[in-house]
């Protein structure tokens, strides 16, 4: 079973949201925008991934056997269908969810994500992250994520992102980030599926984002069909936590059309 976030206003009638969040943080980073689409009406389901904050332990796991698992928690909550937005890894599981379970997508939001697998230089690289961690702990792994999520003026300006942020990784033990970043190592390039999505799609970026950069979120919006693309200025990764009030106003203009469609 997953633990998840959430609000399931008592009387609503929008479709509901299902957030996936990024490596490697909790369902916690969602938490502006629970508040925000809870005020407005809507149903929403922030659920943590394996071994996350409650969540069942898993080794070996997938993201599509994390679909499935998500599948299983709508089921249980008794939603058939839901608007997917997920930043960075969460990207990764909202491509998923989507090739395994088209019919229960309203809709996209495409956040601060690739579309693209891994090459055999960038799992080098997750390989060393995977030993530092397993060597060092939780720490290392906050110590070498934190200096990628922001702008860089936000880390002298509100050094409260990076210290929450630390916080939410410290908290999680060495093998469940691990487990994590050999799920995202083995994911499934998903650059062939975006001319095949046809739901409507949403792409946020952070014009100031290093790891996803403005140029990939253009090449994702201009291969899906339909799709609209917005970037945030001053907001770098985590996009959502940098400019929560205009990443809000995004995702809830794009839920006002999804509802009018």
């Amino acid at each position: 079973m997953l633990t998840y976030l959430g609000t399931a206003p008592a009387e609503h009638n929008r479709h509901a949201v299902l957030l996936l969040h990024a490596f490697p943080l909790s369902a916690a980073m969602w938490q502006p925008q629970i508040d925000a689409l809870g005020q407005a009406g809507y149903r929403v389901v922030a659920p943590n991934v394996y071994g996350i904050e409650g969540s069942e332990e898993r080794t070996g796991w997938d993201f599509t056997a994390y679909a499935h698992e998500l599948a299983g928690l709508l089921d249980s909550l008794n939603i058939e269908k839901v608007t997917v937005a997920g930043l960075s890894m969460g990207g990764y599981q909202a491509f998923e969810f989507w090739r395994l379970y088209p019919e229960r997508t309203s809709s996209l939001v495409l956040c601060d994500t690739r579309a693209e697998g891994d090459l055999p230089e960038a799992r080098a690289v997750r390989e060393e992250f995977i030993a530092a961690v397993e060597a060092l702990g939780a720490v290392e792994a906050a110590r070498r994520m934190i200096p990628n999520y922001f702008a860089q003026k936000t880390y002298s300006e509100r050094p409260e992102l990076a210290k929450e942020a630390s916080e939410m990784i410290e908290k999680q033990p060495a093998r469940i980030i691990n487990a994590a970043m050999r799920a995202i190592m083995t994911r499934a390039d998903s650059s062939a599926l975006l001319d095949s999505i046809c739901c409507p799609v949403l792409v946020l970026n952070g014009a100031e984002d290093r790891l996803t950069t403005p140029e990939t979120a253009a090449t994702i919006s201009g291969c899906i069909p339909g799709s609209r693309l917005l970037l945030l200025a001053g907001a770098g990764h985590i996009s959502n936590l940098e400019s929560p009030a205009a990443f809000n106003q995004a995702l809830l203009d794009h839920l006002e059309s999804v509802n009018r469609a």
